[in-house]
């Protein structure tokens, strides 16, 4: 029989005492790790956390601000156009033609009193108050008046030829020239009569341009036709019919005015003798009450 193998307990107990005891001090060493791994995460998360929620107060607060600024921009802009209607309905509210002669007659009356006091005084009035004029200020308004004064007499019809002149003089009043228009064409031309060769461009002693015509084509004269081949453009034409179609209405509204007829009345009447008869019976029966015409 072959002898008993003997038990080792005491090294067998040994190695596994010395694991448990290594495996122990593993998890020793191990938790600071994770304890630092999860203080680690949980101070990340609130970080990020506080970052979030300062944000959203920050575009809180920003909204808040511009609200605030968009509810004082509403209460200027209400106040501002209060105030203008305010001011509106007050101008509508005053009839100008009063006012007008309420400012009349306050400088007459202020006139008067200075020309009273002046008289008092024994002063002449009419060289004091001309002490507050200039020679040219009261040459001017001298002109001024006789100006005025030649309109007022020159009202009545004298002849055409006076009649078309005083057409003409109110034409030209309304006029208004294009002279940015004129000036680029004046340019053009010159620019292609000195490109042609009849136009020489020469510089004087103090730098200005001045422009010599050598062969006489380029300047017009009482012969030059010239001004044929001109074609006015489209708002030229336009103007033109406008005011021949305001000249024509002006005229049939006098026509209108001389024979009686009012611009916008009911036509009651076929012929001119049915015309004068129903003039007649309107001056006699105009006036007259319904309940006599029944009796």
């Amino acid at each position: 029989m072959p002898p008993a193998k003997k038990r080792k307990t005491r090294a067998t107990n040994e190695p596994e005492g010395e694991a448990e005891a290594a495996a122990a001090q593993n998890t020793n060493q191990n938790e600071p790790v994770a304890e630092a791994e999860l203080t680690g995460g949980a101070n990340a998360t609130g970080d990020e956390s506080s970052s979030a929620s300062s944000d959203a107060a920050a575009k809180a607060k920003e909204r808040q601000e511009r609200f605030k600024a968009l509810q004082a921009r509403a209460r200027t802009s209400a106040q501002k156009n209060l105030k203008e209607a305010n001011v509106e309905s007050q101008r509508l509210a005053t009839d100008q033609s009063q006012l007008t002669s309420l400012h009349r007659k306050q400088a007459v009356a202020s006139h008067n009193l200075l020309k009273a006091d002046a008289e008092a005084a024994g002063e002449d009035f009419e060289r004091k108050r001309a002490w507050d004029w200039t020679v040219e200020e009261s040459e001017r308004w001298d002109k001024r008046l006789k100006k005025k004064s030649a309109h007022r007499d020159d009202q009545a019809f004298q002849d055409y030829r006076q009649d078309s002149r005083k057409v003409y003089k109110r034409q030209m009043q309304h006029l208004k020239p294009d002279l940015e228009g004129y000036e680029k064409e004046k340019m053009a031309a010159v620019e292609k009569a000195a490109a042609s060769g009849g136009l020489e461009i020469v510089e004087t002693d103090d730098g200005e341009l001045v422009a010599v015509d050598k062969d006489g084509t380029f300047y017009s004269t009482a012969d030059s036709t010239g001004f044929v081949e001109n074609k006015p453009d489209k708002a030229a034409v336009d103007r033109l019919v406008k005011d021949l179609q305001q000249a024509e209405e002006s005229r049939l509204k006098k026509r209108r005015e001389r024979m009686g007829q009012a611009e916008d009345g009911d036509v009651t009447y076929i012929n001119e003798k049915n015309k004068q008869f129903n003039n007649k019976l309107s001056r006699f029966y105009n006036k007259a009450s319904p309940t006599s015409l029944v009796h």
